[in-house]
Formats: C-alpha cells, sequence, structure tokens
C-alpha cells in the first residue's frame, strides 16, 4: 500500500528503489556501474541529499555539479539531455510506484529543475576546457 514520504526511512526507500533500477538499466546504468565503487556509502550520500532537499535537515554535504562534471569528463562528454530524461523517468516511476501526496509532488518538480541546472552546467562546464 502507498503511503506519504514522511522521514529518512521513505527517503531510504524511494534512493535504494530507484538506484537499483539505474544500475540495472542498460543506458544509463554504466554511467553510475562504472564511477560508483561503494555503492553503500553512496546511497547513504544520496538518501543524505534527498531528505535534505525535502525536509532541511542538513545532513548532506557534496557538490553535485563537480561530481556530474567529472563523471561527463569520464564518459567523454556523452551525458546528453537524453540520459537526464531517462533519469528523470525513472524517478517519477519510483515514486509513483512507491508513495503518494504532496511531497511526491515536491520531489518530482525538485528533480526536473535539478536535472535541467545540473546539464546547462556540463554544458557550460563543457566551453571551459
Amino acid at each position: 500500500m502507498k503511503r506519504e514520504i514522511q522521514n529518512r526511512t521513505d527517503v531510504s526507500l524511494l534512493v535504494h528503489a530507484f538506484y537499483d533500477k539505474i544500475r540495472a538499466n542498460e543506458e544509463i546504468g554504466p554511467f553510475f556501474n562504472e564511477t560508483i565503487h561503494d555503492w553503500d556509502s553512496h546511497l547513504e550520500k544520496l538518501t543524505d541529499f534527498w531528505e535534505n532537499n525535502l525536509f532541511a535537515v542538513r545532513k548532506y554535504f557534496g557538490n553535485p555539479i563537480e561530481a556530474h562534471n567529472k563523471v561527463d569528463e569520464k564518459f567523454n562528454h556523452s551525458i546528453n539531455p537524453n540520459i537526464f530524461g531517462l533519469w528523470l523517468n525513472l524517478w517519477f516511476e519510483t515514486l509513483d510506484e512507491l508513495f503518494i501526496g504532496e511531497n511526491v509532488d515536491i520531489l518530482k518538480r525538485r528533480a526536473r529543475k535539478m536535472g535541467t541546472f545540473l546539464m546547462v552546467n556540463i554544458y557550460e562546464n563543457r566551453k571551459k576546457i
């Protein structure tokens, strides 16, 4: 039965289910599987990120812009809007499978904005190279 996203446990469930899909996806999976070596640690960090994003708990310390630019460089600047579209579709799908409520809509909007911001930043970073 679907429920509202209310706490870190819910965010962790979302993050783990989402990245299970990401890792299994033939098109987007390699960007993650060939970059992330400690999945347990990475999933904790992503749970921190989304928990902070939703509940403003300020546990997340990281630089998503730098991380995404490094991945783009590692993969010869092959990250494109389609990759972000796949990521976003899987995020929406996972949210809709597991949860209902206002926080689902909030996380969809924030992921859409974040994806756009990161993609623009990746293109700007390429100009500097």
